[in-house]
């Protein structure tokens, strides 16, 4: 996908542009990957702000999701502003904070579509208390949930996990029931609901979403957080008010 963003950089050659990506895009193909979209970058006439990994915890999100941010100024105007990235928030959002009224929603989660666990699942995940995982269950559910898993290495921390209300969410993933990246409600032996998933993600409860249950989760798994986003906004404004000025 950045090859299309250059390809729009090119045609419109904007003051600015933003560019997201998961942070092993640094690290990708032992850094060739990213020295390719550097170069690019270079070559289209931009200026690269060193990258930076942010932590959506930090700026008002209730999740521990981690994307790079590239800022590209073009060269013309490089030396007219700088770049100031966003400053965090005074405090780390719960799920608390996100399910039921209070600093991000004036009020509770409301009801909405969500996928069911089976029978069986259900009565395993059942034991798992909140914030725990398969390890805090009787061996033999362990060896029954885990399957192969069980005498693999490795944490697998995310297989059998329930969320808690005191902390943040795990990232999200694409669907809120996968074996490997579980993401059990707190208190209700079931997977998170559409409207849940969403305000995860700091959407507005009045931001609709459009098609099949599973796409819906897609969308909102993929997407920015939207209070990220905004923290990003306004330092992006900060910066082209500033061109503006000199």
């Amino acid at each position: 996908m950045f090859f299309e963003l250059a390809r729009a950089i090119k045609e419109t050659m904007p003051k600015v542009f933003l560019g997201e990506n998961v942070k092993g895009l640094l690290s990708h193909d032992n850094g060739k990957t990213f020295s390719t979209i550097s170069k690019i970058i270079d070559e289209l006439g931009y200026y690269l702000v060193p990258p930076r990994v942010l932590k959506a915890v930090m700026y008002k999100v209730p999740q521990k999701r981690e994307r790079i941010f590239l800022v590209g100024i073009r060269k013309d105007l490089k030396d007219k502003a700088e770049f100031h990235w966003p400053s965090p928030y005074h405090r780390v959002l719960t799920l608390r904070d996100t399910f039921y009224k209070g600093e991000l929603y004036d009020c509770d989660v409301p009801e909405s579509i969500g996928q069911k666990y089976p029978k069986r699942k259900a009565e395993i995940l059942s034991k798992v208390p909140m914030g725990g995982n398969w390890r805090d269950l009787p061996e033999d559910l362990q060896k029954e949930y885990m399957k192969g898993s069980f005498y693999l290495d490795g944490g697998k921390t995310g297989m059998a996990r329930r969320l808690s209300l005191d902390e943040p969410s795990l990232t999200l993933t694409c669907a809120p029931a996968q074996k490997q990246t579980e993401r059990c409600h707190p208190i209700e032996t079931r997977p998170l609901t559409v409207r849940e998933y969403a305000r995860i993600q700091t959407f507005p409860d009045s931001w609709e979403f459009s098609g099949s249950e599973s796409s819906q989760y897609k969308q909102i798994g993929n997407a920015v957080p939207v209070n990220l986003a905004k923290a990003m906004g306004h330092s992006l404004i900060r910066l082209l008010n500033d061109m503006e000025k000199l």
